[in-house]
C-alpha cells in the first residue's frame, strides 16, 4: 500500500501540470466568456444560453493523464516500482482529482447561482441542465465526468506508450469508424428522434454520473491490460 500510495504522490511532483495548467486554461475561458456575456449582453438577449467553455478543463486533464503514463511510467519503473503498482497509484491519483475538482466546480457552481451567473446571466461551471442545485451532488455530477477523462487519458497514454503513433492514429480512425457507422446505422433507422427521447427521459444522474462511472471503469480495465505488456 505504501508504494501505491508514492506511485501516486508521483502525480502531485510538479503541480503546475496537474493543477497550475488545467485551471489556468480553464481560468482563461472563463475570463474571455465573462467579457463575451458583460460586453454583449447574452444573458439578456438570450436566457438560458451557456458556454461549452468548461470542456477546456476536461480536455486539459485528459492530456495531463495522457502525459502521466508516457512521461511518470518510465521514471516511476527507474524507481523499482511495478506497472501494476503505478497503475494502481495512477488510479488512485484520479480517483483524487475528479473528487477534488469535482468539489471545486460545485464551490464555483453556488458561487455562480448566488451572484446570477456573475451578475450577466453567465453559466459556465455547471451549464444548462448539470446544475442540479444540490452541492453534494453537484460534486459527483461535475466529478464522474473528470473521472471518465482522467482513465480516458490513461488508456490513450497506453496506447501511445505500447503502439506508437501507428497506434494512436489506429486508435482514431477506429473511434471515426463507429461513431461514424453508428451514426449511419441511426440515420438509415431514421431514429433521431428516438434517440432525443431516450436522453432527455434519462435523469441527469444517469447522464453525468451512470455513464461516466461506466465508462471510467471500462476504459481503467482496458488500459490495465494494456499497460502489463508496455515498454517503458
Amino acid at each position: 500500500m505504501n508504494r501505491v500510495l508514492a506511485a501516486a504522490r508521483l502525480h502531485g511532483m510538479h503541480p503546475l501540470m496537474i493543477v497550475g495548467i488545467p485551471w489556468g486554461i480553464v481560468t482563461l475561458s472563463f475570463v474571455i466568456n465573462l467579457a463575451i456575456w458583460a460586453t454583449v449582453g447574452v444573458g439578456e438577449e438570450s436566457p438560458g444560453a451557456f458556454t461549452g467553455g468548461l470542456l477546456s478543463l476536461y480536455i486539459t486533464v485528459l492530456v495531463v493523464f495522457i502525459q502521466s503514463v508516457t512521461g511518470l511510467m518510465p521514471f516511476a519503473m527507474g524507481m523499482s516500482l511495478s506497472r501494476r503498482t503505478f497503475y494502481l497509484g495512477t488510479a488512485l491519483a484520479a480517483l483524487l482529482t475528479s473528487l477534488a475538482y469535482g468539489a471545486a466546480l460545485s464551490v464555483l457552481t453556488s458561487v455562480e447561482d448566488a451572484t446570477g451567473g456573475w451578475g450577466v446571466r453567465l453559466d459556465f461551471w455547471a451549464p444548462g441542465s448539470f446544475d442540479v442545485d444540490n452541492a453534494a451532488l453537484q460534486v459527483l455530477v461535475s466529478g464522474a465526468p473528470m473521472l471518465a477523462a482522467t482513465f480516458l487519458g490513461v488508456a490513450i497514454g497506453v496506447v501511445m506508450k505500447r503502439w506508437g503513433p501507428t497506434g494512436v492514429w489506429s486508435l482514431a480512425v477506429a473511434t471515426l469508424v463507429v461513431t461514424g457507422g453508428l451514426a449511419i446505422l441511426v440515420s438509415w433507422r431514421r431514429a433521431w428522434g428516438d434517440v432525443g427521447s431516450w436522453l432527455v427521459d434519462q435523469s441527469m444522474v444517469t447522464l453525468a454520473v451512470t455513464i461516466p462511472v461506466a465508462l471510467a471503469l471500462t476504459t481503467a480495465a482496458l488500459s490495465f491490460a494494456g499497460l502489463r505488456r508496455v515498454v517503458p
